[in-house]
């Protein structure tokens, strides 16, 4: 397991290093002002909508489905299946996408109320449907990507979302160049995302095998049966970018609040992404051979694993980002019309939404249990929960302290998710947590701990003043040891080491 979740966190490493290109570029061209909050409300939805399907989305309903026909009823049977599934969703993909773009208007007024009579609803409006082509060729994509994953074929379904990022930021580059009106700019962007789904598609269809030909539109009572349950395992799925979307229903009513929560989130994406995707990519199938298997001992592997990865991850970025917030927001998005003011609000609203990063990760971690066992049910009611109680409380602290006060709304509604799966997992079939985890998760919260307070000491390091080469290479140096350190720390107490992390690596998943 370890082998693929490297595979697949290095691909999306990748691709998350490049959106922090792109977006510090998107801060550059459009600042933080109406511009910026109306193209931001467009890509959210559209990014919501795409990792719907992707990201663990439809993967989490598609992987095990796939691997229950191929088992029971051979590689052929497989195949037809995969030609249902993708002419099925890519069919529905599309007429989604037509009926989104009429009605765009709506969708926008009801997402971000706050532009309803001023000149940032049409330009959200002209983004979001400039960019919608994006998703008629998501859905293709995200069945091959899914397929690929059952078969433990991870490497390229990690690293094609890295075309999405080149294209966008190629383009930026030039509208940058050229010093581009920001709404022609942000115009401009909107329409080269469909042309970035394009890339992806293409990469695919190439490079995998032909995983499924001809294609087959087909709504009979399996395929009714499978989409039953792949929409709520979908929107589960996506609980973090829901809960972003709640709280820029609020933060539209505020100047710049939803480009402040935005570009905070986007750092966010970082560890969120590796667990998360790995998580969807990984677990999921790793879950589902355990379960089918009914072995206790395999049940209990897997689950000790995934919350070993996820608690290694989730703990130290949470730490660093909240020691490091002010200085990460400054090299990455203090340049051009994205002000100090603008960095100092970033900054405040990233503290409180890294309390939300370990619940996140908790929640993907969980999830594949309920997942593999064919339950998407209970995950889609913990994320409305979640959605409902991210809104009211968004709405009570966002008219008291801003946008820190949405940001801190998110991280309740985060945390409300991953409870209520708790609660439920435990009492529906329990989670087996074997001694190797016992002994390990303590030992990691304090390796984390102890990075966090070598951190803490060593950011008054960093140079004040205008930031720049100096002090973004402090701040990359200081970043780097943290990471050095924590793999220390963990090594000292007796977590794990690196010869035992090499062997891991190198070890091979048995078919």
């Amino acid at each position: 397991m370890f082998r693929s979740f490297l595979t697949v966190s290095s691909g999306t490493l990748a691709s998350r290093l490049l959106g922090f290109v792109r977006d510090s570029v998107i801060a550059a061209l459009l600042g933080a002002g109406p511009v910026a909050d109306a193209f931001l409300a467009a890509f959210q939805l559209v990014n919501v909508v795409r990792r719907l399907l992707s990201e663990g989305g439809l993967n989490a309903a598609l992987v095990p489905a796939w691997l229950k026909v191929r088992d029971s009823d051979g590689d052929a049977m497989a195949r037809a299946f995969a030609d249902r599934v993708l002419g099925t969703i890519s069919a529905a993909v599309i007429a989604a996408a037509l009926v989104i773009g009429v009605v765009m208007p709506l969708v926008i007024a009801a997402i971000a109320p706050g532009f309803v009579g001023r000149d940032t609803l049409q330009l959200a409006v002209d983004a979001a449907r400039l960019m919608l082509p994006y998703l008629a060729f998501a859905g293709p994509v995200t069945v091959m990507m899914a397929l690929l994953n059952a078969q433990g074929r991870f490497a390229l379904t990690a690293f094609s979302p890295l075309l999405f990022n080149i294209a966008l930021i190629s383009v930026m580059a030039v509208l940058l160049v050229r010093q581009q009106e920001p709404v022609q700019a942000a115009l401009v962007m909107a329409a080269t995302i469909g042309v970035a789904g394009f890339l992806q598609l293409s990469m695919l269809a190439l490079r995998g095998a032909k995983l499924a030909s001809p294609l087959r539109i087909s709504f009979d009572p399996d395929m009714r049966g499978f989409l039953g349950r792949a929409i709520p395992g979908m929107v589960a799925s996506s609980a973090p970018q829901w809960l972003m979307v709640a709280g820029a229903v609020i933060a539209s009513t505020s100047p710049s609040a939803v480009s402040w929560l935005y570009f905070a989130n986007r750092l966010l994406e970082l560890p969120l992404g590796i667990v998360g995707v790995a998580m969807g990519s990984v677990l999921i199938p790793e879950m589902t051979r355990a379960v089918r298997s009914g072995e206790p001992i395999a049940i209990a592997h897997a689950e000790s694993r995934a919350l070993e990865l996820a608690a290694g991850l989730a703990l130290p970025a949470t730490l660093g980002l909240t020691v490091l917030s002010g200085p990460i927001v400054r090299m990455l998005f203090e340049h051009g019309a994205f002000t100090a003011e603008d960095t100092a609000a970033t900054a405040q609203a990233l503290i409180w939404l890294t309390l939300a990063l370990p619940a996140h990760v908790l929640v993907k971690a969980l999830s594949p249990a309920f997942f593999a066992r064919e339950d998407t049910l209970t995950p889609l009611l913990a994320t409305l929960k979640a959605i409902v109680v991210a809104i009211a409380a968004a709405f009570l602290f966002g008219h008291i302290f801003g946008a820190s006060g949405i940001a801190a709304g998110i991280a309740l509604g985060a945390w409300s998710n991953a409870l209520a799966l708790i609660r439920k997992g435990a009492a529906s079939f329990g989670f087996s947590i074997d001694a190797d985890a016992r002994r390990r998760l303590p030992r990691i919260l304090g390796a984390a701990l102890a990075m966090g307070v070598l951190l803490w000491l060593a950011a008054g390091a960093l140079p004040a003043g205008s930031h720049g080469l100096v002090q973004a290479a402090t701040l990359l140096t200081l970043i780097a040891a943290g990471i050095a350190g924590y793999g220390l720390f963990l090594q000292l107490f007796g977590v794990t080491g690196w010869r035992e992390a090499v062997n891991a690596v190198r070890q091979r998943r048995p078919a």
